[in-house]
């Protein structure tokens, strides 16, 4: 009878399916396992890996998500993709020791916790081995941040590797944010009664083979998470985040327009034949370029679990958000120019012209450059 799935988000992990699935096979001798790497549509064959090590180990198993990206919510979908009654979490690259999972089940099995978690700043754990002392510090501030946003007491609650009841999971993983957030941190913060959490001391250790899945946007997907569990229910997550980069390209609009005024002779535009026209033709500039700034900035951020890669990805994301984004910019114009035409100042006028524009902007960009009509 099946007693314990573990689960192993990967992307681009190919070379250490094979070892990890032989260092879980020596670790939970005695108990009844199964072993599901939920891939991102791994480009270097991870899914088709362990698809062959499956074909002959019953134990793999695969789950291959197609347009999707994203370790917190790989963990989600894992773990309610078993039928094992109790779900870890662990990583793929050799970092977690599978030696630690025998003593978790065990507390976890014994009624006296209901989580276990293993912890790289715990009395006798260790981070030598990961060779990363800038990480370390940056994961110790990480920790501080989040046990002061959401109230976790934890050593490590940015951990990774933990396991817990599947039950436990399932009755929140429709609260769950699972975006830009490690899952322990996210299950902790959102179910109603405190969990009874036991800790166990890690030795982190180097990567085996790959490189780090961490990039330039792990620090802004940490902060969105945080930011969804504070006020995520307010304003919904990507909304806010399309609209903070719509902000940023206030910015560079206005950049824009103030230079192109400039260059046209015109300081401080009010309601004339000639500076109408100038206004427009400023106006449009700065929006062609915010749009392109906007595109790019949330290709990279708000869209990272959906991002475009490559020229000819981005040339056609560009051309879709541009045409999608074709009405708003009439609207933006538009509007700036009836304003200015009232007697507005050119940069009101500018302003709410923008903000006409910006939800025609996130409305169809959301559904037809990054995802599916």
């Amino acid at each position: 009878m099946l007693q314990l799935a573990v689960i192993l988000p990967t992307f681009n992990e190919r070379k250490n399916i094979a070892p990890m699935v032989e260092r879980l096979d020596a670790a939970l001798q005695g108990i009844a396992w199964e072993a599901i790497f939920v891939d991102d549509n791994s480009p270097d064959g991870t899914a088709e890996e362990a698809r062959r090590i499956g074909r002959d180990d019953p134990r793999v198993r695969v789950l291959e998500r197609i347009g999707r990206r994203g370790l917190a919510s790989a963990a989600i979908e894992g773990m309610c993709a078993t039928a094992a009654p109790v779900v870890a979490v662990m990583d793929a690259d050799h970092q977690h020791d599978p030696a630690l999972l025998p003593g978790m089940y065990e507390a976890v099995m014994s009624g006296d916790y209901d989580v276990a978690y293993a912890s790289r700043f715990a009395e006798g754990a260790s981070t030598e081995a990961w060779g990363r002392p800038d990480r370390v510090k940056a994961s110790g501030l990480a920790n501080r941040i989040a046990r002061r946003v959401t109230g976790v007491q934890l050593s490590d609650p940015m951990s990774g590797y933990f396991m817990l009841r599947a039950e436990t999971l399932r009755a929140d993983a429709h609260r769950l944010s699972g975006v830009g957030f490690k899952i322990l941190l996210d299950i902790l913060a959102t179910v109603d009664a405190p969990l009874r959490v036991k800790e166990f001391p890690l030795n982190f250790a180097a990567r085996a083979e790959g490189e780090s899945k961490l990039d330039r946007t792990v620090v802004f997907e940490f902060l969105i998470g945080l930011y969804d569990k504070w006020l995520g229910r307010i304003i919904p997550t990507r909304f806010a985040l399309f609209g903070t980069i719509g902000g940023l390209g206030v910015i560079v609009h206005m950049a824009v327009l103030a230079s192109v005024l400039s260059a046209l002779g015109q300081e401080v535009l009010y309601s004339n034949w000639s500076a109408q026209t100038e206004f427009i033709i400023a106006q449009t500039s700065a929006a062609v370029v915010a749009m392109s700034f906007n595109f790019m900035l949330n290709n990279e951020l708000t869209y990272a679990d959906k991002r475009l890669r490559g020229f000819v990805p981005l040339l056609r994301g560009w051309a879709k958000f541009a045409m999608t984004c074709s009405v708003g910019l009439l609207a933006n114009v538009g509007a700036g120019a009836a304003l200015m035409r009232m007697g507005f100042h050119a940069y009101p006028a500018a302003i709410v012209g923008i903000v006409v524009g910006s939800v025609w902007n996130f409305a169809l960009s959301s559904k037809f450059v990054w995802g599916k009509y």
